[in-house]
């Protein structure tokens, strides 16, 4: 048996190998195999150490001395010839990307590929899996036609990554027609291997309006339910806000273009109070309003799954969620900036320009 001696570098290299947590457990253990016989130790004993056998100690030894740290990782084995060259595989990705069904479906499958090409239905779905082609489903989207969307966005942008001193970042809006309703049979307790089972249909017991605004900086969120959703109840909320803002702070508030935020009463009341300072969102952008998260979280949380006999249940529910969500607040983490968001739209008109009819 040959001695194996290793270079300085080599024993670095090797060292950094064995010592890896990410790298596959075999060459991590064939390293060490390699260090240990550079370091002098004979094939047996490096066996017992390891729980090995002599033949493979031998094995890794020889393969490092051959072809050094190509040596540790597997050969390459032969496998079945490609039963279908690329051309064929473009083909068919091509044909689901940009071509429609003959026989009136709205898209493809991977069924009626399959029919179409020639290609079994199981081949077709590996492809369309590997390259993540999927027919089958749509994103929604909406582009804002706000004649100011570039300036509107850069304002609220700026107010998320870099607020204003003394003062206090809100955003602000109305969830409306949030209703109590009641499932007409019992819950079905989840169970192993089964989920909670509900029943489809129900009984309205009126709505509610969930008015909230987010304090960007905090987390904190604040609510009011009410019955409707005028430009009344909306300035009731502000009155709220008011008071649960110090006054040595200036309040800059979030709000989108729904008429109630933009009647001339609320504009009266707003202009009677110069701290307040209002920021719109463009039209069809409620994405720019972090509030929107929020009134997501309760939903998920609070409402989607309840069962609620009265409206006063309802509104309880929800307060009771809120205040115990407070106490656990922490802000959201905005990290995409005005220049991001704008290069990301651009690039959708561009897809949607290419693609036009």
């Amino acid at each position: 048996m040959l001695p194996l001696v290793l270079s300085d570098d080599e024993v670095q290299q090797l060292q950094a190998l064995a010592s890896s947590r990410s790298l596959p457990h075999s060459i991590v253990q064939r390293a060490q195999i390699v260090l240990a016989c550079g370091a002098g130790e004979t094939n047996t004993a490096i066996a017992k150490r390891m729980g090995l056998t002599g033949m493979t100690v031998g094995k890794w030894r020889k393969r490092y001395r051959e072809l050094g740290l190509e040596g540790l990782h597997d050969e390459l084995r032969p496998g079945r010839p490609r039963t279908y060259e690329d051309d064929t595989v473009a083909e068919v990705i091509n044909r689901a990307l940009q071509t429609k069904p003959t026989d009136g479906s709205s898209q493809w499958s991977a069924r009626s590929l399959a029919a179409a090409t020639g290609i079994s239905k199981t081949t077709v779905h590996r492809w369309l899996q590997t390259f993540s082609v999927q027919p089958h489903r749509q994103k929604h989207f909406k582009l804002s036609t706000d004649p100011f969307f570039v300036e509107k966005v850069r304002d609220i942008v700026g107010l998320y990554l870099n607020p204003p001193d003394k003062a206090m970042v809100l955003c602000v809006d109305e969830k409306t027609q949030i209703q109590a309703l009641d499932r007409t049979q019992p819950l079905l307790p989840m169970g192993l291997g089964y989920v909670e089972g509900v029943t489809h249909d129900y009984i309205r017991h009126g709505t509610t309006t969930l008015f909230a605004a987010l304090d960007v900086a905090t987390g904190e969120v604040f609510t009011q339910c009410r019955p409707r959703h005028r430009h009344q109840e909306f300035l009731g909320f502000l009155r709220q806000i008011e008071k649960s803002v110090p006054e040595n702070l200036e309040v800059h508030l979030i709000v989108d273009n729904y008429c109630t935020h933009k009647h001339a009463k609320v504009r009266s009341w707003l202009a009677q109070r110069p701290r307040f300072h209002v920021h719109d969102t463009p039209t069809y952008a409620s994405w720019l309003n972090q509030v929107e998260r929020s009134f997501g979280i309760i939903t998920q949380r609070a409402i989607r799954r309840g069962s609620f006999s009265s409206v006063k249940e309802l509104i309880a529910k929800i307060e009771q969620f809120v205040a115990a969500y407070n106490k656990t607040k922490a802000p959201f983490n905005w990290t995409a900036s005005a220049d991001s968001i704008l290069e990301k739209l651009q690039r959708l008109c561009s897809q949607i320009s290419g693609t036009a009819h």
